[in-house]
């Protein structure tokens, strides 16, 4: 798959020029940037997916954009979606508090929750843990939201009804944890998480007072800051949601991801999905190579 991806990297990337109508001809700066892209995956040992949608004309761009890729915490992103989507009808309130008990706070996960309250039996508000699930990526606070919703098969028809099938929810935090393999059970295609984000970011999916709150959370994600965000200027805006699953005992990384809107330097934005799975390379490798392909489409928009 590298290979393809490779193969076909340069003609996609030259269409940004174009579907993006920002000019005629590739200048040398993104001559340049393609060439350095284009040089990192083809000795890269991964497989890529990326999907980008344009959000001030619809258009859009994919690569392996119908292949599943496992998520990890990008899943978070959807949970936070289905937790509004009952506080828009009155089931939940951001301000309510609730009782996380110590043996909710599992040990031996990331959980900056259970850092924050090491003794558990203890009440949060649901907006705090919502928090520290989506721009933390608390995998405590996610099965938390998990139980709070009625687990992971709501979620996931949730999202179904959304008109989005290219996306599965069907293991919790715990359950990845326990389990290797469960993390493949929590899968989306690039296109899918895109057009999930286009209709999260149209105001489809929540009320206007939710999706500004929960983008507003992922403006402030403090994971994944070398990948999206990598590369761009500083204060550039990213509303995202990261995913990393680690290298296994066998050298494979199974999902090194990030997904997000991108405000470009003209103001526009755009939705852009960048799924890493089977992956030999270092962290920092897959990390610059979602940098990379972030900024080619930033500078893309600078004429």
């Amino acid at each position: 798959m590298k290979h393809l991806f490779s193969k076909f990297f340069l003609h996609i990337v030259r269409d940004f020029v174009v579907v993006f109508l920002l000019t005629t001809n590739i200048s040398a700066q993104l001559q340049k940037e393609i060439s350095k892209i284009d040089s990192s995956i083809s000795s890269s040992n991964c497989t890529v997916g990326v999907a980008v949608i344009n959000l001030k004309n619809g258009d859009t761009l994919s690569l392996n954009g119908e292949q599943k890729f496992p998520m990890q915490s990008v899943f978070k992103f959807p949970v936070a979606l289905k937790v509004l989507h009952n506080v828009d009808l009155g089931l939940l309130n951001l301000d309510s508090t609730l009782l996380i008990r110590r043996s909710e706070l599992l040990p031996n996960t990331w959980s900056p929750l259970r850092e924050k309250y090491p003794k558990g039996d203890v009440k949060v508000k649901l907006s705090e843990i919502l928090f520290y699930t989506v721009a933390l990526s608390d995998n405590n606070g996610c099965d938390i939201l998990f139980r709070l919703c009625g687990g992971t098969a709501r979620v996931n028809d949730y999202i179904n009804s959304l008109g989005i099938d290219e996306i599965a929810i069907a293991a919790t935090e715990d359950e990845m944890h326990k389990d290797e393999w469960a993390q493949f059970k929590n899968w989306s295609t690039p296109r899918g998480m895109a057009k999930l984000l286009r209709k999260f970011n149209a105001g489809e999916v929540l009320s206007i007072e939710s999706t500004k709150y929960l983008k507003e959370i992922m403006t402030n994600t403090q994971t994944g800051a070398k990948r999206l965000k990598g590369k761009l200027p500083p204060g550039t805006q990213v509303a995202h949601k990261t995913g990393s699953s680690g290298m296994n005992k066998n050298g494979v990384t199974a999902a090194t991801n990030d997904v997000g809107i991108l405000r470009l330097h003209n103001g526009d934005e755009v939705v852009v999905v960048v799924f890493i799975t089977n992956s030999r390379e270092t962290e920092a490798k897959q990390e610059e190579l979602i940098a990379d392909i972030a900024k080619v489409i930033y500078d893309a928009s600078i004429k």
